[in-house]
Protein backbone atom coordinates (compact mmCIF):
# COMPACT_ATOMS: atom_id res chain seq x y z
CA UNK A 1 0.00 0.00 0.00
CA UNK A 2 2.98 2.61 0.96
CA UNK A 3 4.60 1.66 -2.51
CA UNK A 4 1.84 2.49 -4.31
CA UNK A 5 0.98 5.61 -2.33
CA UNK A 6 4.21 6.54 -3.20
CA UNK A 7 3.94 5.59 -6.53
CA UNK A 8 1.07 7.82 -7.36
CA UNK A 9 2.18 10.38 -5.09
CA UNK A 10 5.17 10.57 -7.57
CA UNK A 11 3.67 10.36 -10.90
CA UNK A 12 0.70 13.42 -10.07
CA UNK A 13 3.79 15.73 -8.60
CA UNK A 14 5.04 15.56 -12.09
CA UNK A 15 1.77 15.75 -13.70
CA UNK A 16 1.22 19.00 -11.76
CA UNK A 17 4.50 20.57 -12.21
CA UNK A 18 3.99 19.94 -15.83
CA UNK A 19 3.41 22.90 -17.85
CA UNK A 20 0.11 23.39 -20.04
CA UNK A 21 -2.83 25.54 -20.41
CA UNK A 22 -3.87 25.36 -16.59
CA UNK A 23 -0.42 27.09 -15.91
CA UNK A 24 -0.57 29.64 -18.53
CA UNK A 25 -3.62 30.87 -17.23
CA UNK A 26 -3.03 30.88 -13.71
CA UNK A 27 0.13 32.73 -14.73
CA UNK A 28 -2.05 35.21 -17.18
CA UNK A 29 -4.21 36.04 -14.60
CA UNK A 30 -1.90 36.45 -11.74
CA UNK A 31 0.46 38.89 -13.46
CA UNK A 32 -2.58 40.83 -15.59
CA UNK A 33 -5.45 40.93 -12.81
CA UNK A 34 -3.86 40.14 -9.23
CA UNK A 35 -3.44 37.19 -6.94
CA UNK A 36 -7.28 37.27 -5.97
CA UNK A 37 -8.09 36.38 -8.83
CA UNK A 38 -5.20 34.30 -9.51
CA UNK A 39 -6.84 32.16 -6.79
CA UNK A 40 -10.05 32.19 -8.71
CA UNK A 41 -8.82 30.65 -11.68
CA UNK A 42 -6.80 27.89 -9.27
CA UNK A 43 -9.53 26.99 -7.34
CA UNK A 44 -11.56 26.57 -11.08
CA UNK A 45 -8.91 24.60 -12.35
CA UNK A 46 -8.33 22.14 -9.12
CA UNK A 47 -11.82 21.78 -8.79
CA UNK A 48 -11.84 20.44 -12.41
CA UNK A 49 -9.87 17.76 -11.63
CA UNK A 50 -11.81 16.38 -8.60
CA UNK A 51 -15.41 16.46 -10.39
CA UNK A 52 -13.07 14.43 -13.19
CA UNK A 53 -12.01 11.70 -10.56
CA UNK A 54 -15.27 11.90 -8.79
CA UNK A 55 -17.12 11.17 -13.00
CA UNK A 56 -14.77 8.36 -13.26
CA UNK A 57 -15.20 6.66 -10.37
CA UNK A 58 -18.61 6.63 -11.14
CA UNK A 59 -17.87 5.11 -14.59
CA UNK A 60 -18.72 7.94 -16.47
CA UNK A 61 -14.69 8.64 -17.56
CA UNK A 62 -15.39 5.19 -19.27
CA UNK A 63 -17.68 6.61 -21.64
CA UNK A 64 -14.95 8.91 -22.93
CA UNK A 65 -12.57 5.95 -23.63
CA UNK A 66 -15.52 3.67 -25.49
CA UNK A 67 -16.83 6.32 -27.21
CA UNK A 68 -15.54 8.41 -30.29
CA UNK A 69 -18.66 10.16 -30.35
CA UNK A 70 -18.59 11.66 -26.94
CA UNK A 71 -14.77 12.07 -27.13
CA UNK A 72 -14.42 14.10 -30.16
CA UNK A 73 -17.57 16.38 -28.88
CA UNK A 74 -16.13 16.97 -25.55
CA UNK A 75 -12.77 17.78 -27.74
CA UNK A 76 -14.56 20.02 -30.03
CA UNK A 77 -16.61 21.92 -27.25
CA UNK A 78 -13.18 22.03 -25.48
CA UNK A 79 -11.41 23.51 -28.47
CA UNK A 80 -13.74 25.81 -28.91
CA UNK A 81 -13.76 27.30 -25.28
CA UNK A 82 -9.86 27.51 -25.55
CA UNK A 83 -9.55 29.51 -28.89
CA UNK A 84 -12.58 31.58 -28.08
CA UNK A 85 -10.74 32.93 -25.31
CA UNK A 86 -7.37 33.16 -27.57
CA UNK A 87 -8.89 35.25 -30.06
CA UNK A 88 -10.80 37.16 -27.29
CA UNK A 89 -7.34 37.98 -25.86
CA UNK A 90 -6.50 39.20 -29.08
CA UNK A 91 -8.90 41.69 -30.22
CA UNK A 92 -9.48 43.22 -26.71
CA UNK A 93 -6.40 43.08 -24.35
CA UNK A 94 -6.59 44.25 -20.94
CA UNK A 95 -5.45 47.86 -21.29
CA UNK A 96 -5.72 48.83 -17.05
CA UNK A 97 -4.72 46.87 -13.84
CA UNK A 98 -7.67 45.82 -11.24
CA UNK A 99 -6.31 48.30 -9.02
CA UNK A 100 -7.65 51.13 -10.99
CA UNK A 101 -10.98 49.13 -11.92
CA UNK A 102 -14.29 49.75 -10.54
CA UNK A 103 -15.39 47.48 -7.55
CA UNK A 104 -18.56 45.85 -8.99
CA UNK A 105 -15.96 44.90 -12.36
CA UNK A 106 -13.81 43.42 -10.07
CA UNK A 107 -16.32 41.42 -8.15
CA UNK A 108 -17.81 39.68 -11.22
CA UNK A 109 -14.37 38.97 -12.73
CA UNK A 110 -13.80 36.88 -9.30
CA UNK A 111 -16.19 34.91 -10.54
CA UNK A 112 -15.09 34.65 -14.79
CA UNK A 113 -12.12 33.69 -13.39
CA UNK A 114 -13.01 30.85 -11.59
CA UNK A 115 -15.68 29.86 -14.56
CA UNK A 116 -12.48 30.05 -16.86
CA UNK A 117 -10.58 27.60 -14.88
CA UNK A 118 -12.95 25.19 -14.56
CA UNK A 119 -14.57 25.09 -17.90
CA UNK A 120 -10.87 24.74 -19.54
CA UNK A 121 -10.18 21.62 -17.40
CA UNK A 122 -13.68 20.32 -18.03
CA UNK A 123 -13.49 20.75 -21.58
CA UNK A 124 -10.48 18.85 -21.91
CA UNK A 125 -11.04 15.05 -22.56
CA UNK A 126 -7.75 14.45 -22.54
CA UNK A 127 -8.05 14.91 -18.43
CA UNK A 128 -11.24 12.21 -18.09
CA UNK A 129 -9.43 10.08 -20.42
CA UNK A 130 -5.87 10.32 -18.62
CA UNK A 131 -7.73 9.94 -14.83
CA UNK A 132 -9.36 6.62 -16.64
CA UNK A 133 -6.04 4.85 -17.60
CA UNK A 134 -3.99 6.55 -14.59
CA UNK A 135 -6.00 6.36 -11.12
CA UNK A 136 -6.88 2.33 -11.81
CA UNK A 137 -3.58 1.37 -11.43
CA UNK A 138 -3.29 2.87 -7.79
CA UNK A 139 -6.72 1.10 -6.49
CA UNK A 140 -6.49 -1.72 -3.92
CA UNK A 141 -7.86 -4.55 -4.77
CA UNK A 142 -11.74 -4.81 -3.34
CA UNK A 143 -11.57 -1.26 -3.10
CA UNK A 144 -14.38 0.99 -4.06
CA UNK A 145 -13.71 2.58 -7.12
CA UNK A 146 -15.63 5.44 -6.23
CA UNK A 147 -14.05 5.99 -3.25
CA UNK A 148 -11.00 5.63 -4.33
CA UNK A 149 -11.11 7.68 -7.47
CA UNK A 150 -12.54 10.82 -5.62
CA UNK A 151 -9.87 10.75 -3.29
CA UNK A 152 -6.59 10.59 -5.46
CA UNK A 153 -8.70 13.10 -7.90
CA UNK A 154 -8.87 15.60 -4.38
CA UNK A 155 -4.94 14.71 -3.15
CA UNK A 156 -4.25 16.24 -6.90
CA UNK A 157 -6.37 19.27 -6.33
CA UNK A 158 -4.79 19.77 -2.95
CA UNK A 159 -1.28 19.61 -5.05
CA UNK A 160 -2.51 21.69 -7.62
CA UNK A 161 -3.13 24.35 -4.95
CA UNK A 162 0.00 24.25 -3.52
CA UNK A 163 1.61 24.24 -7.02
CA UNK A 164 -0.58 27.27 -7.81
CA UNK A 165 0.34 29.30 -5.41
CA UNK A 166 3.91 28.93 -5.91
CA UNK A 167 3.09 30.25 -9.12
CA UNK A 168 0.96 33.19 -7.86
CA UNK A 169 3.78 34.23 -4.92
CA UNK A 170 5.89 33.92 -7.74
CA UNK A 171 4.23 36.43 -9.76
CA UNK A 172 3.97 39.01 -7.06
CA UNK A 173 7.60 39.81 -7.43
CA UNK A 174 7.32 40.71 -10.91
CA UNK A 175 3.55 41.91 -10.80
CA UNK A 176 4.24 45.62 -10.37
CA UNK A 177 6.42 46.42 -13.80
CA UNK A 178 4.24 43.94 -15.98
CA UNK A 179 1.05 45.46 -15.00
CA UNK A 180 1.70 49.07 -17.06
CA UNK A 181 -1.06 49.16 -19.62
CA UNK A 182 1.37 48.80 -22.60
CA UNK A 183 2.88 45.66 -21.16
CA UNK A 184 -0.62 44.33 -20.28
CA UNK A 185 -1.55 44.83 -23.92
CA UNK A 186 1.37 42.91 -25.22
CA UNK A 187 0.93 39.96 -22.28
CA UNK A 188 -2.51 39.41 -23.17
CA UNK A 189 -1.98 39.12 -27.07
CA UNK A 190 0.73 36.56 -26.33
CA UNK A 191 -1.34 34.65 -24.21
CA UNK A 192 -4.12 34.51 -26.47
CA UNK A 193 -1.50 32.95 -29.33
CA UNK A 194 -0.73 30.13 -26.63
CA UNK A 195 -4.59 29.44 -26.30
CA UNK A 196 -5.20 29.27 -29.38
CA UNK A 197 -2.00 27.07 -30.07
CA UNK A 198 -3.02 25.09 -26.92
CA UNK A 199 -7.07 24.88 -29.06
CA UNK A 200 -5.37 23.65 -32.19
CA UNK A 201 -3.24 21.17 -30.06
CA UNK A 202 -6.61 19.65 -28.33
CA UNK A 203 -8.40 19.49 -31.91
CA UNK A 204 -6.11 18.01 -33.23
CA UNK A 205 -5.23 15.09 -30.39
CA UNK A 206 -6.60 11.38 -30.42
CA UNK A 207 -7.15 9.18 -27.75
Amino acid sequence: MSATLFSFLFAITILTLTPGFDTALVLRTAIAQGWQRAWATALGVTLGCLLWGIAVGLGLGALLMASEIAYNLLKWLGAAWLCYLGVRLLVTPRQQSPAVAQPAVRQQGYLACFSRGLMGNLLNPKVGVFYVTFLPQFIPAGASVALWCSLMALAHMLLGLVWNAALIGGSHFFAGHLQKPAVLKVMDRLTGCVFIGFAAKLALSRR
